[in-house]
């Protein structure tokens, strides 16, 4: 499994809940609720796949061990079928309930994650970190659930298996307490992990090293958006653990951060369920991204907090998410029974408003059944949704000395326009005088940078939007320079179909008054287009996308107004 999987499969992560007076389940069918003895059966099926990832050669060094996609034997991998493997053997509900056939190769799977382990107790993520801290504690946000779950079935011939992931744990531990991080986020996984380790096997140092990470203060802007701005991976991670530190440490002001994020994330939804994702500033920028990687931020939540909100955002979770999606967090609430009760009632969520969110450079305007996001530092800077029909980038570009690709520092206000700008400049540089000229003729010697400027050639873009009743209008203006190429980019989502717009190889071209982009019921409108020349990719343009893209090209001075609905 690669990190981004197990990731994935990964959040939501609740513990003890101090703060929640709650029972725990009994074991029988009837204490627990319908969807989780649901996802007990999909997980149940699910399991057959482990089999194709399994190293059953012996003479493999990594013999046990569970592989990823690219059939590489690694940590990850085996330690998410053991915490698979160990948790369903808990379900009485569960086929794999006390099987000592499946307890045999959870013994076998824990001596090989040992194997992977360094003696300094960190393991590597092959497609990048070596000998990492941050992917141990990764790791171990199954190994940790794996012991608590095989400890409390009490299954007979199981002490072997406990001792070896205890090693495991233990190891760890040592790492975790001396170890370094790369990214923001990082502080918080580790912290989160010292702090549940401590739970099982307590030791001062892991609290001491726990407080040293949290001692840098939790890097949430006012907008209420995290240093990494990760809202399909990160972020929910990040609200994990600062829940797991929160009640672990007795420290309820951490809470404040997750409820800040959250209630944040409420003007990221998009009519059809999904997250906004283009702010990123990690591997997750632009992807389709689901909400239900925040199912269990916001399930602890709404509990804690009686949130009719939050508890609307897990419910609209249910409804455009399927079983077999939500299956994957059944470990967090077999562990946290607490979280399965009742939700709260409804409250209605934000669907009409325009809203702007400086620290994250980008502004969000939804009116209940369509939705936009305008992009600060982003040449992908305006994404429009209505449905499953979606403009997920409009891009402008123009030839202007190999730099003229549009991207705007700030967004700014002005009335009911938003407005976004860039300045270019190109020069030519003019010869040195004598007492500056290398000897030898080494050009690297005579760095451009000091050559006096002469013919600047200047290009400002200026980008305008608009709402409109039924969506909006964005005026692009290019002025300053004449007759450079413009090549503007409507990059929609694939699996829908055009009408309206002349098909090139591989792409359209839009010249008449409407085209149409439509996906199932939903349909987005866009016009009036123009073509006055067909280069559509330009030199110094970033290279088209691997999407249905239209084209609408011209030259400079350029002024062109679409409206998109």
């Amino acid at each position: 499994m690669q990190r981004r999987s197990f990731i994935q499969s990964s959040l939501g992560t609740i513990c003890t809940l101090p703060f929640l007076g709650f029972t725990v389940f009994s074991k029988n069918n009837e204490s627990k609720p319908a969807w989780l003895l649901e996802w007990i059966k999909i997980l149940d099926e699910q399991m057959s796949n482990f089999k194709k990832s399994r190293v059953i050669d012996s003479s493999n060094r990594h013999f046990n061990a569970f592989m990823d996609a690219a059939e590489i034997p690694n940590p990850h991998s085996t330690a998410g079928y053991i915490g698979r493997a160990c948790m369903l053997m808990y379900c009485p509900e569960s086929s794999f309930y006390k099987s000592k056939e499946t307890l045999l190769t959870v013994e076998q799977a824990a001596e090989a994650l040992l194997k992977f382990q360094y003696p300094d107790g960190t393991i590597d993520l092959l497609s990048t970190n070596f000998h990492s801290t941050p992917d141990t504690a990764f790791v171990l946000e199954n190994i940790i659930p794996a012991y608590k779950f095989l400890e409390k079935t009490n299954l007979s011939g199981s002490e072997k298996t406990l001792v070896l992931l205890e090693k495991f744990i233990k190891n760890a531990a040592e790492a975790l307490i001396v170890g370094g991080i790369h990214t923001p986020n990082h502080r918080w996984v580790v912290t989160a992990a010292l702090v549940k380790i401590n739970e099982i096997f307590p030791d001062k140092r892991l609290v001491n090293r726990a407080e040293q990470w949290l001692a840098e203060h939790i890097d949430i802007d006012p907008d209420g958006q995290y240093t990494e701005k990760s809202t399909h991976v990160y972020s929910p991670i990040v609200n994990r653990a600062l829940i797991d530190i929160a009640i672990g440490l007795n420290k309820p002001v951490l809470l404040d951060h997750v409820r800040k994020n959250l209630l944040m994330t409420l003007y990221y939804i998009h009519p059809n369920g999904e997250v906004v994702t283009e702010g990123s500033s990690r591997q997750d920028r632009g992807v389709i991204g689901k909400m239900s990687v925040y199912y269990g931020n916001y399930r602890y939540m709404a509990l804690l907090d009686n949130n009719g909100q939050m508890a609307e955002v897990c419910r609209l979770i249910e409804k455009t998410n399927s079983p077999q999606a939500l299956a994957g967090y059944l470990g967090y609430f077999l562990e946290n029974p607490q979280i399965c009760r009742e939700l709260p009632t409804s409250h209605a969520l934000p669907t009409n408003y325009a809203k702007a969110f400086p620290f994250s450079g980008l502004v969000r305007i939804r009116r209940e059944n369509w939705d936009c996001t305008i992009l600060s530092k982003n040449t992908s800077w305006l994404t429009f949704h209505k449905g499953n029909a979606v403009l997920q980038a409009m891009r402008v570009a123009c030839s202007f000395f190999g730099k003229g690709q549009f991207d705007s520092e700030k967004i700014e206000k002005q009335g009911d326009t938003w407005i976004m700008t860039k300045s270019l400049e190109g020069p030519y540089y003019q010869p040195f005088e004598k007492d500056q000229i290398s000897p030898d003729g080494d050009f690297e010697k005579m760095p451009r940078n000091l050559r006096k400027q002469s013919e600047i050639q200047k290009l400002e873009t200026t980008v305008k939007i608009i709402e409109k009743p039924q969506g909006i209008e964005v005026e692009i203006e290019m002025r300053g320079t004449d007759n450079v190429p413009v090549s503007l980019e409507l990059i929609f989502r694939p699996g829908g179909t055009f009408n309206g717009v002349e098909k090139m190889s591989n792409s359209y071209l839009l010249s008449g008054q409407k085209g149409e982009y439509q996906i199932g019921e939903d349909k987005i409108s866009f016009g009036p287009g123009k073509v006055e020349h067909k280069g559509m990719q330009l030199r110094g343009a970033l290279p088209a996308m691997d999407a249905p893209t239209v084209y609408i090209t011209g030259f400079t001075p350029f002024n062109h107004v679409i409206n998109i609905y």
